[in-house]
């Protein structure tokens, strides 16, 4: 079974210098959601800084990851953004921090900055989003298999059953 990554449109009126999730001061709303996501991430096994304050639009990381798909490279490019919003809290709309995530994963930074200067991948990740409201996708993480989804994040066994039933 080949797996592919559909980028969904989460939150995409955030400002390019981001918005504040609220202050992760203790006893605050804030800081209790970072705490819970903390310990979901930490059962996985997943570094996570719960004293990330602050979202960022992520469209211009989805056209990029679209583009190190096409060069091969579309599995490698998941790990170092996720480590780069949640754990380093850069922010996934600067060109910088997405040129310098290609450089790691060997991609030519040249291209890369083309490519989010161009905006020569915007009308695939377009074609993203509307396969996400086709689907009636509005969380994420979601995960499809032959129509059958599961919404969130899950266990590794969940996301097993939900393959070997929907095969």
């Amino acid at each position: 079974m080949k797996l592919k990554y559909t980028h969904f449109p989460l939150h995409p009126d955030t400002p390019e210098e981001g918005r504040n999730r609220g202050a992760a001061s203790p006893g605050s709303e804030g800081a209790a959601r970072n705490m819970r996501m903390k310990a979901l991430m930490e059962q996985e096994g997943l570094p996570y800084n719960s004293e990330r304050t602050m979202t960022y639009n992520s469209r211009l990381a989805q056209e990029l990851s679209k583009w190190a798909e096409s060069k091969g490279k579309g599995d490698e490019v998941h790990d170092p953004f996720y480590r780069a919003f949640f754990v380093d809290v850069k922010n996934l709309a600067e060109r910088e921090v997405l040129v310098e995530i290609a450089r790691t994963i060997g991609l030519s930074t040249d291209e890369a900055v083309e490519v989010l200067v161009s905006r020569s991948f915007k009308e695939t990740v377009d074609a993203d989003w509307r396969r996400c409201a086709e689907f009636g996708v509005n969380a994420v993480p979601t995960f499809v298999v032959n129509n059958r989804m599961l919404v969130g994040a899950h266990p590794y066994e969940e996301l097993e059953k939900l393959v070997q039933i929907a095969s």
